[in-house]
């Protein structure tokens, strides 16, 4: 009798319902994307699916993060999708395909991706007798801004450059080079946002004579770079003198008003630009860019003015080659504001500066401004701290370009353009130009506008070679960004 009921006893023990549903059945597998990737801000799919392909709507799907089985972010069960009952989810995860049960696919789509997504995601499918699941590790980036160079100037012909790129996730590598060779940074600072995004700063002391770049990235990612050739220092730091120091730093303060990241303003005593130049390894990245930039064409036109010092027609514009009374440096006198007026949104337009048979025009602004009237006095340079952003040429310098800012960094000429794209996104301050037909990035200054910001333009002084604002048919904007430099506007007469 004593046997009998051991007997009975150890077979219940077979047949219970918990030993029953431990076995993972063979005709149900879960099959998942081991990793994905994703650009913070954007949306993801985690793929999760059955194998092989089967109806799903009378089992259990239940997503969750990390080890959080009893707080899922997506929860099916009784033919019913339960609210996510992890609240930072809420409203941000659904099924990708509205069928998808019937065959057995229940990817995530996840919204609006946070930093603190990031991490291992389990897809659990479950029926009356089996169950089976998998894990899926979402990494999320983001690219921060391109790096924000300033220079200050050090006694003996030295030069402290300071680098600082905001905004990144993971934590990016900085590298400092002069020319080809690395160097050793004074200072390297990583600083972490509320959000979870990572800022970096870092700076060097270098020769006033270096050609200095920073490069900002992510591990086996995307770099951003900006580089700077410092060449003589300014003329009033040289001089040896606490107040020739003084008005330095004085032009410095001007300049920090006009010049910030993300709306911040940024050091004292000190000029701020942003260079983005093209290497060889991100040309590919430039050309993204700039057929990005082309979504926003444009067709500007010169403002309607009977200039006494400018022949306008149209689209074009150049000087009447008249004795300037303020003599043949390149002023206000010769500049003309464009129109339409953008206070907000994404704005390109592209402006020629070659003609056949005639060749390049040697001194010319492009940009933009918030001035309503220009200063007409040789003596007040228009610059970033009143409201003048625009890259030049002059003669004097055929090999490198400037911003305007003060003091003077120049930009050296890899390739010279025939047309300069100008891109405008005012809502975040950016102001890039392009070198459209190599389709590289010339440069970028970031600025904090307010109002009303109106194209810019100056033809220069005693050029023989006309500015031209491209116009562009708006039915043809998908056309091949080589078409973008095709214009309706007659060719000028020399």
């Amino acid at each position: 009798m004593g046997v009998q009921v051991i007997y009975m006893c150890f077979m219940a023990l077979l047949c219970s319902p918990l030993n029953s549903a431990a076995p993972v059945s063979d005709n149900l597998m879960v099959l998942v994307q081991s990793s994905v990737s994703v650009q913070h801000g954007d949306t993801t799919t985690l793929p999760c699916w059955l194998n092989p392909s089967q109806n799903a709507e009378d089992m259990e799907v239940r997503w969750y993060y990390d080890n959080r089985f009893d707080t899922p972010i997506m929860l099916y069960r009784a033919q019913t999708v339960d609210a996510s009952q992890d609240t930072s989810y809420k409203g941000r995860v659904s099924f990708v395909l509205k069928d998808g049960l019937k065959t057995g696919n229940v990817s995530l789509k996840l919204e609006n991706v946070t930093i603190g997504d990031a991490g291992d995601y389990t897809c659990y499918i479950s029926s009356d007798q089996s169950y089976d699941r998998g894990i899926t590790r979402l990494s999320v980036i983001e690219m921060g801004t391109s790096p924000f160079l300033s220079v200050e100037w050090k006694e003996d012909n030295l030069v402290n450059v300071s680098c600082e790129s905001v905004g990144w996730y993971p934590q990016p590598h900085l590298r400092w080079a002069d020319q080809e060779q690395n160097l050793n940074p004074k200072s390297l600072l990583y600083s972490k946002s509320s959000s979870g995004l990572v800022s970096v700063h870092s700076w060097v002391q270098v020769p006033s004579t270096s050609d200095v770049s920073c490069t900002v990235g992510l591990p086996d990612g995307e770099e951003k770079v900006a580089r700077v050739h410092l060449g003589n220092p300014p003329q009033h730091a040289t001089q040896g003198s606490g107040s020739s120091v003084g008005g330095w730093v004085a032009f410095g303060i001007l300049l920090i008003g006009s010049l910030v990241v993300f709306g911040l303003l940024y050091f004292k005593k000190r000029a701020l630009f942003s260079w983005k130049k093209d290497e060889s390894e991100s040309c590919v990245k430039a050309t993204t860019a700039l057929a990005e930039a082309l979504n926003y064409y444009v067709n500007v036109t010169l403002d309607k003015v009977d200039h006494p010092y400018l022949i306008i027609k149209d689209c074009i514009v150049r000087d009447q080659n008249l004795q300037f009374p303020d003599g043949a440096d390149v002023t206000c006198l010769t500049a003309i504001k464009g129109s339409p007026g953008f206070s907000s949104g994404k704005h390109y337009w592209e402006v020629s500066i070659y003609r056949k048979n005639v060749g390049f025009k040697r001194s010319w602004w492009v940009g933009v401004t918030t001035a309503t009237a220009f200063p007409l006095q040789s003596d007040v340079p228009p610059t970033t701290s009143n409201g003048f952003w625009f890259l030049s040429s002059s003669p004097d310098r055929e090999d490198s370009f400037q911003f305007s800012t003060q003091p003077n960094v120049l930009l050296p000429v890899r390739s010279m353009p025939q047309t300069v794209g100008v891109y405008l996104n005012y809502d975040s301050g950016e102001l890039s130009f392009y070198n459209v037909e190599d389709r590289s990035v010339i440069g970028s200054l970031t600025a904090k506008f307010t109002g009303e910001v109106f194209p810019l333009f100056n033809p220069g002084k005693n050029d023989a070679a006309p500015m031209k604002i491209i116009h562009k048919p708006m039915q043809d904007e998908n056309s091949d960004i080589k078409n973008s430099v095709q214009s309706t506007a007659p060719e000028p007469n020399s």
